[in-house]
């Protein structure tokens, strides 16, 4: 397998630079001749999505083009198995790989102007035209620059296509490896999932509701790699990681009464009683007013992220001022407690007493997906963690010790390969939030086989995280993914399943 990942990395290569170039095919193209200013983004995978359905059929990622599909939400779908293998579908070890597709707004104008050489979806253009400088300031980490021709830029590069791309070529080793035993006893399902940037987990989500339900045991994940990337600028990359936090929304909608700014005694600020509740808000989480902690997935945290004025003009007392709080939730954290948190706050009282109305409430997401799929979930996602014990992550281990290790040429730079594997977790969210659901949830018949986590009336299958790509470069100018990392994922990626099934 460590072989067929370098031999096959050119392929994964040029898969990841095409499904990153995709909306450059869209974005300026008029509406009316079926251009999509928003390609790429939440909700606009489409033309990613159908060609990776397509090359996953090419290059034999899957036996038979009836092992591909899109569910309703938009989710792409294969399966890979060893039709001779004796063993019962449902006593086999069911591994889901999971990956999102979408990306950030790309600022194609911003890299063009701030970075010179390079595109937010070309890619690198010329390398002498680039400020390195520049670069450096804006990302977490980056090799010497003798060794930037392992890099591939772009939005997406690193948050998630180097994942998905992973998971493809990973289905495309197992498939031609099942001779010596690489899909004995296990199940691969692999997802593609859709709008996970602006509703974290809701692919998943999906499937928790509408696949798992009345399912048989091969259907019901064993485990799930989340193929997000696990490097950290100040610890190295591939980290195995088994835990994030969750988030939410918190959403603060103040209402006064608007009039003309010479007069403000006329009217009720909604804008600067707002100001005051986002201020009081910053100082109790800089005191840790309200915030735990956990000594593995860190202390929740609070930020205001999003707002929106209603006024007549720039001279004018607002009439409605609404803004929002993404509120990461450590273990032990209740969604109702951190909107209550809010709720309670002095500079609320005082707009209300003031004459204000202010509402705090949990927002519903209602974008459509890419196939008209109305998710309809409070925009809440829950954290979660896979014990260390958990044989899921010892096998984890094993693997990287098996494959990964051996292909790393050790290095002092803190940021570059271990050949030590490292257990960690995200700091930021995965779509790992959409597979916890309640513990006493019905209609989802998991066998004690499976070894799912409980933890605070919650229970998910086991998951674990292995990706390309650092947490400190995603979402910025500049984004970019190293190939060293990407072979060394796939090679991961494809010989997790066996080695689970045989553990």
């Amino acid at each position: 397998m460590a072989e067929l990942s370098e031999a096959y990395l050119p392929l994964a290569e040029e898969i990841l630079r095409e499904v990153v170039r995709i909306p450059a095919d869209y974005v300026d193209l008029p509406v009316d001749q079926g251009g999509d200013p928003d390609c790429g983004l939440s909700n606009h995978e489409g033309p990613r999505l159908e060609y990776l359905k397509a090359k996953i059929i090419e290059i034999g990622a899957v036996r038979s083009p009836d092992d591909v599909w899109f569910d309703e939400y938009g989710n792409l779908v294969w399966t890979a198995t060893n039709p001779d293998d004796p063993i019962d579908a449902d006593d086999k070890r069911v591994v889901y790989f999971d990956g999102h597709t979408d990306t950030v707004q790309a600022l194609r104008p911003a890299w063009r102007e701030k970075l010179g050489g390079i595109d937010a979806y070309d890619g690198l253009l010329d390398i002498e035209a680039v400020d390195r400088d520049f670069l450096r300031s804006q990302l977490g980490y980056l090799p010497p620059d003798d060794e930037w021709d392992n890099l591939i830029f772009g939005r997406g590069s690193a948050d998630q296509l180097a994942g998905v791309v992973s998971q493809v070529i990973a289905t495309k080793i197992a498939i031609e490896l099942t001779s010596e035993g690489a899909l004995d006893g296990v199940i691969i399902r692999s997802y593609a999932t859709a709008a996970e940037e602006d509703n974290d987990g809701a692919g998943p989500m999906y499937v928790v509701k509408h696949v798992l339900p009345g399912a048989p045991p091969s259907v019901i994940p064993d485990v799930v790699i989340l193929t997000e990337g696990t490097g950290d600028a100040n610890k190295g990359a591939l980290g195995v990681y088994r835990g994030q936090r969750g988030r939410m929304q918190i959403e603060v909608t103040v209402t006064g009464r608007s009039c003309h700014g010479s007069m403000p005694w006329e009217g009720l600020n909604p804008l600067e009683y707002g100001a005051a509740i986002i201020t009081e808000a910053a100082r109790r989480y800089n005191e840790m007013d309200g915030f735990l902690d956990d000594p593995f997935l860190g202390h929740g945290t609070r930020t205001a992220s999003w707002a929106h004025l209603d006024t007549p003009s720039d001279c004018a007392v607002p009439d409605r001022f609404t803004f929002r709080f993404d509120r990461r939730l450590t273990v032990g954290e209740d969604p109702e407690q951190a909107r209550a948190d809010v709720e309670a706050m002095d500079a609320v009282k005082v707009a209300r007493d003031a004459g204000l109305t202010v509402d705090v409430s949990i927002p519903t997401y209602n974008g459509k997906t890419w196939r008209g799929y109305e998710p309809g979930n409070p925009q809440v996602y829950m954290g979660w963690a896979t014990p260390e014990e958990h044989h899921a992550i010892g096998t984890a281990e094993s693997v990287y010790e098996s494959v990964v290790a051996p292909n790393v040429t050790p290095s002092d730079d803190p940021g570059a390969i271990s050949t030590k594997c490292r257990v960690d977790r995200w700091i930021f969210s995965t779509d790992g939030v959409g597979y916890p659901i309640p513990v006493d949830a019905p209609g989802i018949d998991v066998p004690s086989s499976k070894e799912w986590v409980e933890a605070g009336g919650f229970k998910h299958p086991p998951m674990l995280g292995f990706g390309a790509g650092y947490e400190q470069n995603t979402h910025k100018i500049g984004e970019c993914v190293d190939r060293r990392e990407l072979r060394l994922a796939i090679a991961f990626v494809a010989r997790f399943p066996s080695a689970f099934a045989a553990d």
